[in-house]
């Protein structure tokens, strides 16, 4: 985990993000919390706590989407599907967020945004939790199918999909 601190015109405020390295993983995972002035470290250091379990502990969608590898059978083209989970973003950050972001050719990588709030998250039992990330996951997967269409890409979303769908049961 780390604190990034992030300048604009008017005050400077700190985000806490981390991110896996993934060498072999075709999907991975990044969190981000927002950049919300009013809230302490101790805050931020909460919102860790209660989030990052669910991306990153042996129960996480981390480990679990550890399992599909890089391959040939899912083509060439597509190195790391990487699902950015947005913690509680500011409104101005949420207006600079897509739906999906743009496939990038040097990294063969493209940036996936879910965004996670009290009302889709945190008022959730544990069981709705999971359920929800899941389910953000899985259907992130049809715009990454819809990129790779329009882009052409050598990349096997049937199989990909069918897979993830698998590990996710």
């Amino acid at each position: 985990m780390g604190t990034r601190t992030k300048f604009n015109s008017k005050r400077t405020v700190k985000s806490k993000f981390a991110l896996t390295m993934y060498n072999n993983e075709i999907l991975g995972c990044y969190v981000q919390f927002g950049f919300d002035p009013n809230l302490s470290e101790q805050d931020f250091n909460d919102l860790d706590k209660a989030f990052t379990p669910y991306i990153w502990s042996a129960k996480g969608i981390a480990p679990i989407l550890k399992e599909l590898k890089k391959n040939s059978y899912y083509g060439k083209d597509l190195e790391l599907a990487l699902f950015q989970f947005y913690v509680k973003p500011t409104p101005l950050e949420l207006q600079h967020l897509k739906e999906i972001g743009r496939f990038s050719n040097k990294e063969k990588s493209i940036g996936i945004p879910i965004i996670v709030t009290d009302e889709n998250f945190f008022s959730k039992s544990e069981e709705e939790r999971y359920d929800f990330l899941k389910q953000s996951i899985l259907q992130k997967m049809d715009l990454l199918a819809e990129v790779v269409k329009k882009k052409k890409l050598d990349t096997n979303m049937e199989q990909l999909k069918m897979d993830l769908m698998k590990i996710l049961k």
